[in-house]
């Protein structure tokens, strides 16, 4: 009987804040917002493309690989909105829209990205459930310090200085991931991600060959796909990393869920355009189908809130935020540097 009492206390815990939202009108749709936005990022990109051409075989392709790395993180933030349905309310916009921009523009699968991504939402920062916290190359916890084995033992202990290094990989990594996808029985369009991401990377491939030489394309290359990852990792990783992780033995309700593993990135109007809104990351994933502008509008309430109920509400500045990423990540290795010092 207790237990069920606390149960429905906390489920009413997010009812009262849920309603609290929608009253004030922030989880309304933002249509003209999101023309803005979409009409911007296009043009950013089209013109990106167009000026690619129009430099032929010059090493001022070098700022533009950078430029144009910071048109796809900006593509893909937009689709990062559309999967959450802020955009479209319907499935096939979504859907359409999202391979587009995804697969064909900038060469990530959104099949892919879409299932990982809400298997991340479900379960934050869960150690045998979140996909983001899974020791892949990287370990977020001392027991799975332990446990790891590959190239996660080997680089562990010193992971936190290799963080960023290794962000300049994660573009190529996002590609990969929507690639090994397509085997994957539950990609419900295989053969038309597969031709889209294809056409992107024949298109982008043939491009750089095209118009540069040799030694210039892979300088574009190595420029663009470096610092796309970066600014991604960038944008992405202070929402969790450093915060909480959870196993099986953790049991929490959907509030203290989403709020316990999740940090704020404080910061003004260019943090927000940078991080496309996801600084305000406690908000986002308690009410992922929120139009980014409201984000902000939504912070003090949630903040005030929690509060109220005792339940502690994170943010730091952005490098702050980072600060507290490289400590746990140097914290989880620990165990690999005592067993190398043995």
């Amino acid at each position: 009987m207790a237990q069920a009492s606390a149960t429905a206390t906390a489920v009413s815990d997010f009812s009262r804040l849920s309603s609290r939202i929608r009253q004030a009108g922030l989880l309304d749709r933002r249509p003209r917002y999101y023309l803005v936005r979409l009409s911007a990022v296009t043009g950013l990109y089209l013109a990106a493309v167009a000026a690619f051409f129009l430099l032929g075989d010059s090493w001022l392709q070098v700022p533009l690989a950078a430029l144009l790395a910071i048109v796809f993180a900006q593509v893909a933030l937009v689709l990062h909105d559309l999967a959450h349905r802020q955009i479209f309310t319907g499935r096939r916009p979504t859907e359409v829209l999202g391979l587009l921009g995804g697969n064909l523009a900038i060469g990530l699968g959104y099949g892919w990205w879409m299932n990982k991504h809400t298997r991340h939402h479900a379960n934050p920062n869960h150690e045998d459930l979140d996909p983001d916290v899974v020791p892949d190359v990287l370990v977020w916890s001392p027991e799975q310090a332990r446990d790891s084995r590959g190239l996660a033992r080997l680089i562990g202990g010193r992971q936190a200085l290799l963080f960023y290094p290794l962000l300049l990989l994660e573009g190529l990594n996002l590609h990969l991931g929507g690639i090994r996808a397509l085997r994957r029985p539950w990609l419900k369009h295989r053969v038309l991600e597969g031709a889209l991401l294809l056409a992107h990377f024949v298109l982008y491939l043939g491009a750089l060959a095209w118009v540069l030489s040799p030694g210039k394309a892979l300088v574009f290359f190595a420029v663009h796909q470096g610092l796309f990852g970066l600014y991604m990792g960038c944008v992405f990783a202070p929402g969790h990393k450093g915060m909480p992780t959870l196993t099986g033995e953790n049991e929490l309700d959907f509030l203290r869920k989403q709020v316990l593993t999740t940090r704020n990135v404080r910061g003004g109007r260019f943090v927000d355009l940078a991080m496309g809104g996801l600084n305000y990351q406690i908000e986002h994933h308690l009410f992922p189908h929120m139009p980014t502008p409201n984000l902000r509008k939504a912070r003090p309430l949630v903040r005030a809130y929690c509060r109220g109920l005792g339940l502690p509400y994170h943010e730091a500045g952005f490098v702050a935020s980072h600060g507290e990423a490289l400590r746990h990540l140097h914290h989880a290795g620990a165990p690999l540097r005592e067993k190398g010092r043995s």
